[in-house]
């Protein structure tokens, strides 16, 4: 009588060798040679209901399965919460580091398209520790023949003895020493086309929540990874099969994070490339700015342009809607608006009426706000139209105030728009902050708490910063979204302008 064969669990191949939490027992006397064979004998001649009866062994199998199952399912739980490839590089390396047994590991991303980023991750490495395994040929390094294309077994590349090896590079050989470690083990890191892998086949089984099937556009070689251990030693062939299978699904979701890190880093640069390169230097005044865009990037704008007769044009404002179209209606909304300030600067009503004409025409289905001031340094006077943008903040010793300006409606959104202006002056050594919605909306507070946070942060600026307004806007910007928020991946652009008369 045969024992059963376990069918396929959960994408876990029956014929890979039992975990090693559960080990068959073996024939008195044998080997260990002979002890696999004894155990199949074991396994047809035992009694029903003895400890190596059939279903015994099928049951402890099982569990084991279950449990590798699970230890799979919490790790990629983990992998799929991160958001950012940063994340998800560190969590790769110690996910592998925590299969394989490893303590120190490194991750190198080198997409074959050539398109990049280009990074190395260490986990339990300094950067200077990174940097003398960089001074090894990269065709002595494990990590280096997968990412030069050559070819590699299913299990990756095992080295279980460094210094036992007698082609080792001496480069090699001495940074190891170096750094203590005398083993490694490689995996390559591939994104592949098909959109599912027997990873994924298992964490869907299990009900991994998060995980998609999504197609990605970055396919091909991501990088490897390689994990490095303090003694001569290797991975059983139970890890290297879970280390694999966490592997490719971890280079699917890498390739997700990594489209996205392409997609943020071309908007930013697009926006980025749109807006002043430089403010300008104009007597009489000092500027500073800052812009936080999203990750597809969006249509809020500033600009800071010198006019006739030593005045300044100041600007901000933002349009709707979020990615490339968004920023590429900024781009020809601002490049309008400067035409029509050296023309007409001096009436900021007539500014924004030209604006909102073009943009009714060119954009119909888009709406914007604006705000527009002509300012006269030598005067410190500036006058101001605003379209359903928020009113500037004026900073000084002995005030910090709203400039009341007319309620206007955003431009696009009325058959023919206008407001009067206002005209305010300040004093010597204040500091008018002109900014975007998304500063208020990325609080996340209703309207009247976020003007007075906003308020607060502009009030406590300290003393000695309000010489600077670099200082300043720096100071509301992390007062205002605190805790990383200034700087988190958010669906709303952040947008400040301060003018410091002297």
């Amino acid at each position: 009588m045969n024992a059963p064969h376990p069918a396929k669990v959960a994408g876990i191949d029956s014929t890979v060798p039992s975990p090693a939490h559960t080990v068959a027992p073996a024939t008195p006397g044998a080997s260990p040679a002979t002890a696999p064979n004894a155990t199949d004998a074991a396994e047809v001649t035992a009694a029903p209901g003895a400890p190596g009866a059939p279903g015994a062994l099928l049951q402890d199998r099982l569990a084991g399965w279950v449990s590798d199952l699970t230890t799979l399912h919490e790790l990629t739980e983990r992998l799929v919460r991160t958001d950012s490839l940063s994340e998800g590089l560190q969590e790769v390396l110690r996910a592998g580091a925590a299969l394989v047994g490893a303590r120190r590991g490194l991750v190198v991303l080198e997409p074959a398209d050539g398109l990049g980023p280009d990074t190395t991750v260490g986990l339990g490495l300094a950067r200077a520790d990174l940097g003398h395994i960089e001074t090894v040929p990269r065709s002595a390094l494990s990590y280096g023949r997968i990412l030069d294309g050559l070819p590699v077994g299913p299990d990756g590349i095992t080295e279980p003895d460094l210094f036992a090896e007698k082609n080792l590079d001496p480069r090699h050989r001495e940074v190891a020493a170096r750094l203590g470690y005398a083993a490694s083990y490689a995996l390559p890191l591939s994104a592949e086309d098909t959109g599912t892998t027997e990873a994924m086949v298992t964490t869907r089984t299990i009900g991994t929540t998060g995980a998609t099937e999504a197609a990605t556009g970055t396919t091909g070689r991501l990088g490897a990874a390689v994990w490095l251990y303090d003694d001569p030693v290797e991975p059983g062939e139970r890890q290297r099969h879970l280390a694999g299978l966490y592997s490719r699904y971890a280079a699917q979701h890498l390739a997700r994070l990594l489209e996205v890190e392409r997609t943020r880093a071309c908007m930013a640069t697009m926006a980025e490339e749109l807006l002043p390169s430089r403010l300008p230097r104009v007597p009489g005044v000092q500027l500073a700015a800052r812009h936080r865009t999203g990750p597809r990037g969006g249509g809020d704008w500033y600009d800071a342009l010198p006019l006739p007769d030593a005045a300044l044009g100041l600007a901000v404002g933002s349009v709707t809607g979020s990615g490339p179209s968004a920023v590429a209606a900024m781009g020809r909304l601002r490049a309008s608006l400067r035409a029509y300030a050296v023309m007409e600067g001096e009436d900021p009503v007539a500014v924004l009426s030209d604006l909102e004409l073009l943009l009714r025409l060119t954009e119909p289905a888009r709406s914007a706000t604006a705000l527009f001031g002509y300012c006269e340094p030598a005067l410190r006077r500036i006058t101001l139209a605003g379209a359903g943008h928020s009113p500037p903040l004026l900073i000084g010793e002995r005030r910090t105030e709203f400039v009341e300006t007319s309620v206007s409606a955003p431009l696009g959104m009325l058959a023919c728009w206008e407001a009067p202006s206002v005209e305010f002056q300040a004093e010597p050594g204040e500091t008018v902050l002109l900014y975007s919605d998304g500063l208020l909306h990325r609080t996340g507070d209703p309207a009247d708490r976020a003007f007075a946070r906003l308020h607060a942060a502009a009030a406590g600026t300290p003393r000695a910063k309000r010489h600077d307004p670099d200082a300043v806007v720096e100071h509301v910007l992390r007062t205002v979204l605190p805790d990383g928020k200034a700087d988190a991946d958010s669906e709303e652009d952040v947008v400040l302008l301060a003018v410091r008369f002297e």
